[in-house]
């Protein structure tokens, strides 16, 4: 049966079938990246947006904003921001100049009962980005994700990815579905970085200062450089790794299965190393 995208009502991500994804990306595909937002804000249901502050991101925040302000409404579509702890205090300072130029408040979420690096660390060791990477990625990232979602009612997520980015972002559609059934826009994933960059100095949008020093995609500090490649915007994030992304959108059942795997057999470790009697034969 024809799906038609005009008079389409979804009301969860059991909406969109295979085939009416396919639909529905055909005709997002033809569309420009605010085109798609108004299409999202009239028809996906507990539409956020969850930023990290990158210019893409940045792009689709001041469009979401001129279209609130030429529908005369408050800002449409609420905002999140995972704070990992270890963001440049250049990104900190973004997300309360990107508040007061449009004039709305963040979700901002962080790791669970911590509210500083000192309480990240005294609980999970420092530097832990190095001695368990796939545990720092779900401790900072995705189980506060998971955290905001529950709580704000999230259903759909606007995100910044893009495919000019590369690696696993190289064939995203503009409408997805995850395995946890959250519906995923990409509304810029046809656009390369000079033209997210042209828009960005053309509408004065707020930018991160680092990008002035030749950083592209900037995430935590510990992580982050300037790119090796002027073909590859992201070959500065995670340098000399097999690696593309935070966890954020890989795949959730088995990043938590990981782990709680691994938080599993550290308390055995521990219990072992406790608990295990001296013995003597005098």
């Amino acid at each position: 049966m024809p799906v038609s995208t005009g008079s389409l009502r979804i009301q969860s991500s059991k909406d969109l079938t295979p085939a009416v994804l396919k639909k529905l990306n055909d005709h997002l595909s033809t569309l420009e990246p605010r085109e798609i937002l108004e299409w999202a804000i009239d028809h996906l249901p507990g539409l956020h947006q969850t930023t990290a502050m990158g210019l893409t991101g940045l792009v689709s925040l001041d469009m979401i904003n001129k279209i609130s302000i030429d529908r005369e409404q408050p800002h449409l579509v609420p905002l999140i921001f995972l704070d990992t702890l270890y963001h440049f205090d250049e990104t900190h300072a973004l997300v309360r100049r990107c508040e007061q130029v449009y004039n709305v408040k963040f979700h901002i979420y962080k790791p669970a009962d911590c509210e500083n690096v000192k309480d990240f660390e005294s609980e999970h060791g420092e530097r832990l980005w190095e001695t368990d990477e796939a545990t720092y990625d779900f401790l900072v990232k995705v189980e506060p994700a998971q955290r905001a979602y529950e709580q704000l009612r999230v259903q759909s997520i606007i995100t910044g990815r893009r495919r000019s980015q590369k690696g696993d972002r190289g064939n995203i559609p503009v409408l997805e579905v995850d395995s946890t059934g959250m519906i995923k826009l990409n509304p810029l994933a046809f656009w390369d970085f000079q033209q997210v960059w042209t828009y960005v100095r053309a509408n004065e949008v707020p930018y991160n200062q680092l990008v002035d020093q030749g950083y592209r995609s900037i995430g935590d500090w510990h992580s982050t450089k300037k790119p090796v490649s002027d073909d590859d915007e992201r070959s500065g994030r995670w340098s000399g790794k097999q690696k593309t992304e935070c966890g954020l959108h890989q795949d959730y059942f088995k990043m938590r299965a990981a782990f709680v795997a691994a938080k599993k057999k550290k308390e055995q470790q521990q219990r072992h190393s406790i608990g295990t009697p001296f013995s003597s034969d005098y």
